[in-house]
């Protein structure tokens, strides 16, 4: 397979242009223009932040997206879907709340906003993948409604997935509930007896009530676990840990097939922002300092092209000191030089953009061009 071109630039500005200039300027070079938008409907797929989380991109960044569908003569809206875990968006109505809330109303960013799996996260289309893993990919309805589907991610670690970029926010953001169920299904935590000391703190965030605590020690019921990883993310103890084996990687390869399922047979484009890159994913309601400096605005026309750019990059910083990343490194003698995989051992965001090549929705190899 050819390489793919993956556009970047810094967020150094000048005295003649700003950062949401210099990111319309990126976005036009990687060639946008190519796609037709005249009178089509464009998703544009952003994480619009937990409530608490100040990690997540600035609205500024999708008022520029948004405007520029609308020059090329687009319908522009910005979507997400819910989710699975006990939060500020496990609903329509509150996860339009939270969007609001964090910036994304149609004042500030110029279109609406649409949950893509409506009210109850039920809204949902069959995809036909026909995968190694997944056959029918749930997907949220107005995604899939959507003439052309446009990615817009922050770039940061993840729990569960080593880091969360534009394949992250296709297959896993742009999945119904029972689509986000589906993907979480073959990894599910366990706690240690010995760490917990029965605050009940996962029990508090479970949507399923797959966590009692029976004499000061909880315990997880797997029959209802889904194995979304919130319990891990809250545990005060580090108590709930994830299963060993190749859940992450399973979860990884069907993220994958979602994403194909997402951007198959329509016009897709796809913009990192690689700044505030915090140890865990913005679905938290907190967000710990960075783990690396900001880096830079990327874009392309290849997802995985542009996850393994924007993660070469990444492992090029220097470590933030104080951060989860520097108290790993110092722990484990880790040198790997895989920012990622030292933040969160257990995962391996590798098996994810292999995957992705191997089904074909794009190249690892790419080729950087600096504007």
């Amino acid at each position: 397979m050819d390489k793919s071109k993956v556009y970047f630039t810094t967020f150094k500005t000048s005295y003649t242009e700003n950062i949401p200039d210099k990111l319309k300027r990126l976005i036009f070079t990687a060639g946008i223009r190519n796609i037709d938008f005249t009178d089509k409907y464009a998703a544009i797929k952003i994480h619009f932040g937990e409530l608490g989380n100040l990690a997540f991109l600035r609205p500024n960044y999708a008022k520029v997206v948004a405007d520029i569908v609308k020059e090329l003569g687009g319908k522009a809206f910005l979507t997400d879907c819910n989710t699975l875990y006990v939060g500020s968006r496990k609903n329509a109505l509150d996860h339009l709340d939270t969007a609001y809330e964090n910036g994304f109303t149609p004042f500030s960013t110029g279109c609406h906003v649409i949950i893509g799996d409506g009210l109850k996260g039920m809204d949902e289309e069959l995809v036909p993948v026909d995968g190694e893993y997944v056959k029918e990919a749930k997907i949220g309805r107005a995604v899939m409604d959507a003439d052309i589907f446009i990615s817009l991610n922050h770039f940061k670690g993840h729990e569960m997935a080593g880091f969360g970029g534009a394949l992250k926010n296709i297959g896993m953001g742009c999945g119904s509930r029972a689509g986000k169920m589906e993907m979480h299904s073959e990894g599910k935590p366990y706690v240690s007896q010995e760490k917990c000391v029965g605050c009940g703190m996962c029990t508090r965030v479970c949507a399923h009530t797959g966590i009692t605590v029976t004499d000061k020690k909880a315990s997880i019921n797997h029959d209802n676990c889904v194995g979304c990883g919130r319990c891990i993310g809250i545990c005060p103890r580090d108590a709930v840990e994830p299963s060993f084996g190749d859940s992450s990687d399973i979860l990884n390869y069907k993220m994958a097939e979602y994403s194909k399922a997402v951007i198959q047979d329509r016009p897709h484009f796809h913009i990192s922002l690689v700044c505030d890159v915090s140890p865990n994913c913005d679905c938290h309601a907190e967000n710990d300092i960075p783990i690396i400096p900001d880096v830079g605005m990327f874009a392309s026309f290849d997802p995985v092209a542009l996850d393994v750019a924007c993660a070469d990059a990444c492992n090029r910083q220097p470590v933030i000191a104080g951060s989860v990343l520097q108290e790993n490194k110092e722990h484990d003698h880790d040198e790997s030089h895989d920012h990622f995989h030292i933040t969160h051992p257990d995962t391996n965001w590798k098996s994810c953009v292999e995957h992705a090549e191997k089904i074909g929705i794009g190249s690892r190899e790419y080729e950087l061009i600096e504007i």
